[in-house]
């Protein structure tokens, strides 16, 4: 252990520990930018800064350790006035539109500058000035408010061992881009979004599509309804102030429906689809002596990642559409044809924690019949700003119902927002089917938790199937290399492209790299999910009573023809890199 001194209070630490670290331990603040725990600890920013007494100049406390007797100041005034210089340097080459910025009032950039009563910037000068890059889908980059801090670049490729951004240039001409500065829509990109998960300011941000939908509600003409995703309604609330993880379903379902949503429907019914198909072709595959492993297809970005590295393993997928996917196709098929809808004037719009979403909904194959099985996908972002658009005191709304008969779904379709969620639902209807009787056992903890690859051996039917869950596209990577070298082990494996799986998607609500360090807001999203899951009257996909009739009046058997014809897809190799565009 160390003895140390901050601000005239005395700390005892484990060797190793950063001043930063010891600092919060004391419960002094130091502020950051660049900073991101477990991601980026580089010190570029030296927001950091801090005065040890018997050395020159500063120390930059996110990545100085402490030392037996030091003595550390936090808030002398060469600190202060050191830290407002370089946030007036930062300032003068930064965009200043914050008025109009979507991260406005949750940008590190601005709470600092206000902390710090930065108001006027006395370095003007010239100013870079970047093209905008909003050819792809899902991301929009602005590295006009880009602030060097290089978080994204570190998310991109500590976390998802992706690279398909990094900094290029020199000096004053550095900035953060591709390969040859072209759009992320052409280089090796997943759309996970991590990158806006991880950067402070307003320079990465999701495609919006809020005008989009906008206009669908206001035309008379057209029958507007809505889906919304499980990880949705444990984070939505967090953008009104409310606790991190708290389930707000209720309010979300009524504040859609003064949007002017004419059918508010749950994609955890989606979900509960999804299983029926997905165990359908794992048993079939298992019987069979199918290609095994097979791999989930529910997330978009993870299925963009292996069409782009590992195109010859692509057979080892799901053939699966992912939850929003096939529930949008059921919408414009049998539910339009039921209750006599105008389908070329039905608009199906899904609330999603995850932006790659958008990139999956304009895919080609995204269609049955020419008809198109998602028009537009907001993230859980932009669901809060058109509730705030609307003037909607979200906190003091009512709870309200999911609208008959797609609102019914199974506590197994609500655990897909987290990391082993897919496989544990998987495995209550495989098991059941595998076994030919229902299963009273139906949690299967061994895959919850957060770490990024979980492994279990279970017992069914007679058969040993070992399976593997992973979230995170370095994990995803490890295992594909395993198939690709005939080294797998395993039946079946759940990939989540998000670290945590869909609840820290990269459209769910930004949590600064305070809270980020300090609350595991993964576990508390999680675990809401977890406790609907548990309170679910019907907790097995199967046995979900609207796919019983939906199954029964319209699609056939689990896995036949015409459910082949609505719900499932197929993947092609796509270029890593389009450099002719």
């Amino acid at each position: 252990m160390i003895n140390l001194k901050i601000d005239d209070v005395n700390v005892t630490v484990p060797e190793n520990t950063t001043i930063l670290e010891a600092a919060k331990q004391a419960g002094i603040d130091i502020p950051t930018l660049c900073f991101l725990k477990g991601i980026n600890e580089m010190g570029d920013c030296r927001m950091c800064i801090v005065e040890v007494e018997g050395r020159k100049g500063f120390a930059t406390s996110c990545i100085q350790k402490v030392e037996e007797g030091m003595i550390v100041h936090t808030h002398t005034p060469n600190v202060l006035e050191a830290r407002h210089v370089i946030l007036d340097l930062i300032i003068s080459n930064h965009s200043k539109d914050c008025l109009t910025c979507t991260r406005s009032g949750n940008c590190e950039l601005q709470i600092l500058a206000t902390k710090f009563n930065v108001l006027n910037v006395e370095f003007e000068g010239e100013r870079t000035n970047h093209k905008i890059d909003d050819k792809s889908p899902a991301i929009v980059r602005d590295f006009n408010k880009c602030i060097l801090c290089r978080r994204c670049v570190a998310a991109c490729n500590n976390i998802q061992n992706i690279g398909a951004i990094d900094c290029i240039g020199r000096g004053f001409e550095s900035c953060i881009s591709t390969t040859y500065d072209h759009s992320l829509n052409d280089v090796d990109c997943t759309f996970c979004g991590q990158c806006i998960q991880a950067c402070p300011t307003g320079a990465l941000k999701e495609k919006e599509n809020i005008d989009d939908v906008w206009a669908k509600l206001k035309d008379p003409d057209m029958f507007v309804v809505v889906q919304t995703a499980p990880a949705v309604r444990v984070a939505l609330g967090e953008e009104f102030n409310m606790p991190i993880g708290t389930n707000v379903k209720g309010k979300m379902i009524t504040a859609l429906k003064r949007l002017g949503f004419d059918k508010v429907f749950d994609t955890n019914t989606g979900a509960d689809f999804t299983i029926m198909e997905e165990a359908t072709e794992f048993v079939e595959r298992v019987k069979n002596n199918g290609v095994l492993p097979m791999f989930t297809s529910c997330s978009p970005a993870w299925i963009r990642f292996a069409e782009k590295n590992f195109p010859e393993q692509l057979e080892h997928l799901s053939s699966c559409k992912s939850p929003h996917q096939m529930f949008g196709a059921i919408i414009k098929s049998y539910y339009a044809k039921k209750y006599n809808i105008d389908v070329n004037k039905l608009c199906m719009v899904s609330v999603m924690p995850c932006i790659a979403k958008k990139y999956e909904c304009s895919r080609e194959e995204m269609e049955v019949d020419g008809i198109r099985d998602v028009d537009y996908v907001i993230t859980t972002r932009e669901l809060s700003r058109m509730i705030k658009q609307a003037n909607i005191e979200f906190e003091k709304l009512e709870d309200s119902v999911f609208d008959d008969p797609m609102g019914e779904a199974s506590g197994a379709g609500a655990i897909f927002g987290t990391t082993g969620g897919v496989m544990e639902a998987a495995l209550r209807t495989s098991a059941d089917l595998l076994e030919g009787k229902s299963i009273e056992n139906i949690e299967y903890k061994m895959v919850r938790g957060e770490k990024g690859i979980k492994e279990a051996k279970l017992n069914i039917a007679g058969k040993d199937i070992k399976i593997a869950v992973v979230s995170g596209l370095n994990n995803a990577r490890k295992m594909m290399e395993q198939v690709r070298k005939g080294e797998s082990p395993y039946h079946f494996i759940e990939v989540m492209s998000c670290p945590g799986g869909c609840v820290m998607g990269g459209g769910q609500p930004i949590k600064n790299s305070k809270i980020r360090s300090t609350v595991d807001v993964r576990k508390l999203r999680a675990d809401s999910l977890y406790d609907i899951d548990e309170k679910s009257v019907i907790r097995k996909s199967h046995e979900n009573p609207t796919l019983k009739t939906i199954y029964k009046e319209f699609l056939g058997k689990p896995g036949g023809e015409k459910a082949h014809h609505y719900l499932h897809t197929h993947y092609t190799k796509k270029d890593k890199y389009i450099l002719d565009s």
